[in-house]
């Protein structure tokens, strides 16, 4: 897994620690990677790939491999960093009702999961409450539809941040934010980039793991069960033995297919 850092990561850190505020910066930093660890860990688990954590002056951002993923998948995903920050929140509450005490050692922690969680889920791209809810829109809408739905919600929210920044609190984080949003607004998205296996270097003497699969499985399924230590051997069965292809072929197969195509289909066809 790489990490990046971004030059202004560097340069907040250091306004941190000289104005007495580090210890603050370095809980909010580690609410941020326990936030994109959450993304990782579902992508993980749905057979996808981050490649990367870029470190922001904002916070911290998962970059991942995730083309043709359905939306079902990706709503999913999108509601991953969340939930790790309301069982934090969830944790630090019933660590509070138990030893009453530990508030005083716990909550910058609780504070900072808290709006991590509730900026999340601001219906505004590229937060994760915008990409859910394009995810619901494209149900019912075109793409492009929902493409302008979300560009509509972005500047609402906008609208609603600079109004609490002059009317309730001057704080500039959230000036920031709403800036952020505004400028996301107006850009397009990165296009998702699939994943090339295939392209992977080998590692020799790996033992041979053979996986049982169902006839019914996708390319999704399979990907679940990589692992860097192990050559996979995947077989399938029915009511009896089908067929059975190496992770080498599987990757081929994956170049002209969709994560979401049964594995034994494409087998047939080739």
């Amino acid at each position: 897994m790489k990490i990046t850092v971004h030059p202004l990561f560097l340069a907040v850190g250091a306004l941190s620690l000289l104005f007495g505020g580090f210890p603050i910066f370095i809980i909010c930093v580690l609410t941020a990677l326990m936030h994109e660890c959450g993304h990782m860990f579902c992508a993980e688990r749905l057979g996808f790939e981050c490649t990367k954590i870029s470190l922001m002056p904002y916070g911290a951002a998962a970059v991942c491999d995730i083309e043709g993923i359905s939306p079902a998948d990706e709503l999913r995903l999108a509601l991953a960093g969340p939930a790790v920050n309301f069982f934090m929140c969830v944790a630090v509450a019933g660590l509070w009702w138990f030893v009453p005490d530990a508030y005083a050692y716990t909550d910058i922690l609780f504070y900072s999961n808290s709006a991590m969680l509730v900026l999340n889920l601001l219906p505004a791209y590229p937060l994760d409450g915008g990409r859910a809810a394009k995810c619901l829109m494209v149900k019912f809408l075109k793409p492009k539809t929902a493409d302008a739905v979300l560009r509509a919600l972005n500047l609402c929210v906008v609208a609603v941040l600079v109004t609490l920044f002059f009317t309730v609190s001057a704080n500039f984080s959230v000036l920031a934010v709403a800036a952020l949003l505004g400028c996301s607004a107006f850009r397009k998205a990165p296009p998702a980039r699939r994943i090339d296996f295939a392209a992977r270097k080998k590692k020799r003497g790996r033992e041979v793991k053979y996986i049982i699969l169902d006839e019914k499985a996708t390319f999704k399924d399979a990907l679940k069960y990589l692992d860097s230590g192990k050559f996979l051997v995947f077989q399938f069965y029915a009511e009896k033995y089908l067929d059975e292809i190496t992770e080498d072929e599987l990757f081929e197969m994956l170049k002209d297919g969709s994560l979401y195509d049964p594995v034994l289909q494409s087998v047939q066809r080739n």
